[in-house]
């Protein structure tokens, strides 16, 4: 576990940061793949960590929700979009094409068994010293969380932090095979560029200390 900013804790899933999830104050954010769960208890086995909420419910995030939950007995939170998928684990429902290998294989061995939502989450509400940033497109409703008083974003898949196939570092916006709807997800990008935010920590990818990085990224985005 990696701290990144007072409170605020990487938890590297995959090699090279490929897979994240984070522990902000006592939040859990994310969990990774079925297989993430042990992995993740042991990290944060001597913090205190009493809820556990969700940026969106697609395998690689939700995949030891269930275990996670029930183990520490907290409360899983995510937005009212995603409640149904983190639900009941049809995580691939709203991909484009939900029937290629590569989602039929992540819902076969990465995807987890839904767990009860106790909270909905929504734009402006606070939870773990961040706020609720409602980033919709990768999926319908994707969650970012941001710290103001210094800058730290939670960013999700809103954007990737590396080339997913080459696990190359650089900036991305998320492959259109998962993502629900492109055009909306750049507005999202957009939305949150407008924070100016000054650490950024991505489901996939390395942290991102900004040094301009992201406008330069924005700038490049096209829209139909």
């Amino acid at each position: 576990m990696k701290t990144i900013a007072k409170d605020v804790y990487q938890i590297p899933l995959f090699p090279r940061n490929a897979i994240n999830c984070y522990l902000i104050e006592d939040v859990l954010i994310d969990a990774g793949i079925r297989s993430s769960a042990i992995k993740i208890l042991k990290a944060i086995k001597n913090k205190s960590v009493t809820k556990h909420a969700l940026t969106h419910a697609h395998a690689d995030h939700q995949g030891s929700s269930k275990i996670i939950c029930e183990t520490l007995n907290i409360p899983l939170l995510c937005s009212e979009p995603e409640k149904e998928f983190a639900e009941n684990g049809n995580v691939i429902t709203e991909y484009p094409n939900p029937n290629h290998v590569i989602p039929k294989f992540q819902k076969q061995f990465w995807a987890g068994k839904g767990h009860q939502v106790s909270e909905i989450l929504k734009e402006g509400d606070k939870i773990g010293g961040f706020t609720v940033i409602e980033t919709p497109g990768h999926s319908s409703g994707h969650l970012s969380f941001f710290r103001e008083k210094d800058g730290v974003l939670i960013v999700g898949d809103v954007m990737t932090n590396m080339n997913l196939l080459t696990t190359k570092v650089g900036l991305h916006e998320p492959p259109n095979l998962f993502t629900a709807h492109q055009e909306t997800n750049r507005k999202s990008i957009l939305k949150l560029a407008s924070l100016k935010p000054k650490i950024l920590c991505f489901g996939h990818g390395p942290i991102l200390f900004n040094n301009g990085e992201l406008e330069t990224f924005k700038n490049l985005i096209p829209f139909n």
